[in-house]
């Protein structure tokens, strides 16, 4: 409700949509600079135009983006250029080689800044932080709208990336995997390169007022990266990558009103916070992808530790009922079998008694008809798979811990096909009867 009273429709909104615009804009070539792995180039042209734009200040008097844009295209190219030049003469690696061109090239910015302040109106602090929260002071006049200027250029800049990235999907998918199929195809990989640094440029360059280089580079890398985590599809990881950094946007200037206000202080950067909402949707979704989430796997890794356990627990079980028939076990001597704990092999007794496969009492534990029939196939398949590896020359002391590891991913279809390959099909090299596949669980 709070929000809501300070919330300014058309100021509010002007911002959002300027954030918006800057963080798709950016993010659409940052999805081939993290594919062709140079994530850092696009930070290194971020930085690197600045001689570029303090340059058209000292020659034109004037901050408008449009003045500025060629100036900081050819800084762009030159530092694309210089990259390339460094790590083919010096042979030094892709990384060393941008940080040499664009440490250079930005500190001769930063002189030419110091050169250019008495005689531009020039903040240096504009370029690294920006002034989103002025975006709808500055408009322009469309027919019978007022627009901010800044939302008019970012909204050219994002028709541009995206009819550059549809045009040339094709050749930017197969040059960013493999450059010299892209060569052989008919069109040269390096010329997309120099394209996608231009549009680069211009993205930096038409986001640096109103944005500022923090939020333009966190969007070149961080939503593309994020997307990665969800996809393996080109594009659908594009799009992705757009709502992230459209959400980032938006998630960033409403922070920026109300997350400030639970410390007693009034709002904050609008972009920093644009830029934190970025780092923080990476995070969230580096712990929760599905595929490749970290809590997600190690989810998945313990569900299978305890399925393997589980299985372990009545395939000791009917071993023991292979050497004295109709024999319960306590959960101790079981806990020393499975070498683990007792509290873990109490775990998987319930589970497997959940399932109907083990049954309790006062005596210990016992399979039940159901459970005989699925460790009758777990021991089925050790043994089986023992025989393979020795038919494959392996001897009979190593067959043991690759065979107890292999039961557990085997069905039906690879123990038949097991059987038929095995040169003992009766027992195992140990000496032990191998079980007859019976009418039940597929494992």
């Amino acid at each position: 409700m709070n929000l809501l009273a300070q919330w300014d429709w058309y100021y509010d909104g002007m911002i959002m949509l300027a954030g918006v615009l800057c963080a798709v804009a950016a993010s659409l070539p940052g999805n081939f600079l993290v594919l062709r792995r140079i994530s850092l180039l696009g930070d290194a042209v971020s930085h690197a135009v600045l001689p570029g734009i303090a340059a058209a200040f000292l020659i034109t008097h004037s901050r408008s983006g449009f003045a500025v844009l060629p100036g900081a295209v050819l800084a762009g190219l030159l530092t694309a250029v210089l990259t390339e030049w460094i790590r083919d003469t010096g042979k030094v690696d892709e990384g060393a080689s941008m940080g040499v061109a664009f440490t250079t090239l930005f500190a001769l910015g930063l002189v030419l800044i110091v050169q250019a302040a008495d005689t531009v109106d020039l903040d240096p602090g504009c370029v690294l932080y920006g002034i989103l929260e002025a975006t709808p002071l500055e408009t322009v006049t469309v027919g019978a709208l007022e627009i901010p200027r800044v939302v008019l250029m970012l909204g050219g800049v994002v028709l541009i990336n995206a009819v550059f990235i549809i045009l040339f999907f094709k050749e930017l998918l197969i040059s960013s995997f493999d450059p010299g199929l892209a060569t052989t195809e008919g069109f040269h990989a390096r010329i997309l390169h120099y394209l996608l640094m231009v549009l680069v440029a211009v993205t930096a360059v038409a986001s640096f007022e109103a944005a500022g280089n923090i939020l333009v580079v966190a969007m070149f890398i961080v939503p593309p990266a994020t997307a990665m985590l969800l996809t393996t599809r080109l594009s659908r990881m594009i799009l992705l990558s757009a709502a992230i950094a459209a959400l980032s946007a938006v998630l960033g200037h409403v922070s920026a009103l109300t997350v400030p206000a639970l410390f007693g202080f009034r709002s904050t950067s609008t972009a920093g916070m644009m830029t934190l909402c970025a780092g923080l949707l990476f995070f969230v979704t580096a712990l929760f992808s599905p595929q490749t989430g970290a809590i997600v796997t190690w989810a998945r890794r313990q569900r299978l530790a305890w399925r393997i356990l589980s299985e372990d627990l009545i395939a000791l079980l009917f071993r023991l009922e292979e050497r004295t028939p109709g024999q319960t076990v306590l959960p101790g001597t079981l806990s020393r079998g499975l070498l683990t704990s007792l509290m873990l092999t109490r775990i998987a007794i319930a589970r497997q008694k959940l399932r109907g496969y083990v049954r309790t009492s006062d005596q210990g534990i016992q399979l039940t008809e159901a459970g005989r029939q699925a460790a009758a196939a777990l021991v089925r398949s050790h043994r089986l798979w023992e025989n393979y590896l020795v038919t494959e020359g392996i001897h009979v002391d190593g067959i043991h811990r690759q065979a107890e590891t292999l039961e557990h991913f085997t069905d039906r279809a690879l123990r038949d096909r097991l059987q038929t390959q095995g040169t003992l099909a009766d027992i195992d090299p140990h000496g032990s009867p191998i079980p007859e596949e019976t009418i039940g669980p597929s494992k």
